[in-house]
């Protein structure tokens, strides 16, 4: 049979989307149940315990390790000032005693003994964990946080650079086909998520920085480009820790690749309704996709919103497919072939494989876990 199921980018309308929202250790919760909530309010906060600073008092002292003890000015579990005296030695007749200060603020967390060091605590680090979406709560974890139910426009994208920001939805480009050059920046995109066409270019996102646009999205982007940006080869890894002062969404591929047509009629539909996204992408075991949550007004469902999802369904000959994997990840193509059997992989493993023409005329076989079929 020639022919197969395989996911897709996600690219709905209207869709039930749960946000869960937690702390990275226990906390207190902010809110509870049925409470409605706006994107940037803060349902969840706790403190991490702060950096710790180690101080050699023996060798700073010249003293046995045993000796520092009694030398201490101050105890612990005292509060510590930045200049504060924390040790004095008795010096000779009561002269020529030598002092240690505090170069860091903290709390004294213990002073040995047996080497010599004192240990100080910095202040707790402040934590809080946003709503994210705007809609009602439905869920309440106990001491760790919230699940946040809401219907939105919900789109994945393929690949993505920078964590969670929000913004107003702000069209750039009249078609899918623009690319996403300097010029059609706006000069006022300060807090926007500024949607193009095809390939975003270097200019248009240093400019997007320069303007303090929280997010800019199209439909690909040069890896040449990417390295620029970021300073470094990324590679296909973990992503969303990056800090560029922008979030960068990719929905389709690297290069000249224009954006889906239905991804860019969802988002010219919500053109200036307020959003989220988050650009965390991880492409090997967990995969975890780039997203563009755009909440509606009316958070209730309504019927024809339930999982009116588009992405995935039947691989056939002249599917167009995005290869999802090194090494080729990022380049798109269309199936040109499904061999029925098994084959033997470069791993030494057999798997299920297809054959993919790809847009730069070359064909490849790669495992059909390897590819997703792209939108539209």
């Amino acid at each position: 049979m020639a022919h197969a199921y395989t996911p897709g980018l996600k690219a709905s309308d209207r869709t039930r989307y749960l946000a869960r929202r937690i702390l990275p250790i226990a906390g207190n919760v902010l809110v509870k149940q049925g409470d409605k909530v706006s994107m940037q309010d803060v349902v969840a906060s706790t403190r991490l315990p702060g950096d710790v600073f180690p101080i050699n008092l023996s060798n700073l002292l010249s003293l046995q390790p045993g000796d520092v003890p009694k030398c201490m000015l101050k105890q612990v579990g005292d509060a510590i000032d930045i200049g504060d005296i924390l040790a004095r030695t008795p010096g000779i007749f009561g002269l020529f005693k030598t002092e240690c200060t505090a170069k860091s603020s903290g709390v004294i967390e213990s002073i040995s003994n047996i080497t010599g060091q004192m240990i100080l605590r910095g202040a707790p680090i402040p934590v809080e964990v946003r709503a994210f979406v705007t809609g009602e709560v439905v869920e309440v974890i106990e001491s760790q946080g919230v699940v946040i139910e809401t219907e939105a426009t919900f789109i994945q994208g393929i690949f993505g650079i920078g964590g969670e920001t929000y913004g107003r939805v702000r069209m750039c480009c009249k078609n899918p086909r623009d690319p996403l050059t300097a010029d059609k920046i706006p000069d006022d995109a300060a807090g926007c998520l500024l949607v193009g066409g095809a390939r975003m270019t270097r200019d248009a996102i240093h400019k997007a920085i320069d303007r303090k646009a929280s997010a800019i999205i199209s439909g690909g982007i040069d890896d040449e480009d990417l390295k620029s940006l970021l300073g470094y080869d990324l590679g296909v890894a973990v992503t969303g820790t990056e800090h560029i002062g922008i979030t960068v969404i990719i929905t389709e591929g690297f290069g000249e690749i224009a954006m889906a047509d239905r991804t860019f009629e969802l988002l010219l539909a919500r053109n200036g309704a307020a959003g989220a996204v988050n650009g965390a992408t991880q492409i090997r075991a967990g995969v975890l996709r780039p997203e563009i949550i755009i909440p509606h007004e009316k958070w209730k469902l309504t019927p024809d919103a339930i999982e009116s999802k588009h992405g995935g369904g039947t691989l056939e000959v002249g599917t167009p497919v995005r290869i999802i994997r090194d090494p080729w990840f990022g380049m798109l193509g269309n199936v040109s072939g499904l061999p029925s059997q098994p084959r033997s992989l470069a791993s030494g493993s057999k798997a299920r494989v297809l054959d993919v023409k790809c847009a730069d005329g070359e064909t490849r076989t790669v495992p059909r876990a390897n590819v997703e079929i792209r939108g539209g």
